[in-house]
């Protein structure tokens, strides 16, 4: 069942969405060559209950972290450990948080240092797909609208889009319908209404879209052919007046500028 919003829910899970790009923003803050995963998912966590929220990853069917960290061939549901990242690493931050019972779910690539010109173009055209996905957000359109949308544009940029994974209705729980995939056929799928709030995440691959999952944690979804990965995300309400963007990468982004 989607479980649609209120206007006045809307804005609480908009103030869970503003403190996470602030939560993104601070782990970003630290990433650079010699740090290590687990040290970043410490500073966030810490940070996310400084403020009065919750990191609703941490314990989630038995996940140990508060924060999905993927590095490079890695796409999602990297664990922190004492991997050191290197210069030329991308990483992925990836957070869901409860405010105040409201939930929020943001992701963003980062590179580590000087990164080559083919990952920046992996990162650019992946954070691209996102925002073209999200503009499909509209009363009206369906949940294939989205994805179609999102898969043209990566694929004629030479790029491949994961099958295994997708974005989800969320708000009031880290999971909820509908299921919203990052490929599909136009005008398919459910109608997307006034009150829907979903996370749109395209999960872009620089070779193959052909992944596997870790058999020794159970979490770490990989690319088979061992080429880069990137993973951008953001918690969007549907209004009569098109898409309302509840995340922003904003503070992110003033600190990288």
């Amino acid at each position: 069942m989607i479980l649609l919003k209120t206007k006045e829910e809307i804005e609480l899970i908009r103030d869970s969405a503003c403190l996470l790009g602030k939560v993104l923003a601070e782990v970003g803050r630290h990433i650079r060559p010699g740090v290590t995963t687990s040290y970043l998912d410490r500073i966030g966590e810490q940070f996310i209950r400084d403020n009065g929220a919750i990191p609703l990853c941490k314990g989630y069917e038995g996940f140990p972290a508060s924060f999905c960290i993927s590095v490079n061939d890695e796409v999602v549901h990297g664990i922190p450990s004492d991997r050191f990242l290197n210069e030329g690493d991308n990483v992925t931050i990836d957070c869901v948080i409860d405010l105040n019972g409201y939930v929020s779910d943001s992701a963003y690539t980062f590179p580590v240092g000087e990164v080559s010109d083919e990952m920046k173009r992996l990162m650019k055209v992946t954070k691209e797909s996102l925002y073209i996905g999200l503009n499909k957000c509209k009363e009206g359109n369906r949940i294939g609208d989205i994805g179609a949308a999102i898969q043209q544009h990566c694929e004629k940029n030479g790029f491949s889009i994961v099958r295994e994974l997708c974005g989800h209705g969320v708000g009031f729980k880290m999971h909820e319908s509908p299921n919203v995939p990052n490929y599909g056929v136009p005008s398919t799928g459910p109608l997307l209404k006034e009150g829907m709030v979903i996370a749109v995440e395209p999960m872009v691959c620089m070779g193959s879209k052909n992944v596997k999952f870790s058999k020794v944690d159970g979490w770490t979804c990989t690319t088979k052919d061992g080429k880069p990965a990137a993973h951008y995300e953001h918690t969007v309400a549907i209004t009569k007046n098109g898409p309302d963007i509840l995340t922003t990468f904003d503070f992110i982004e003033n600190q990288i500028n």
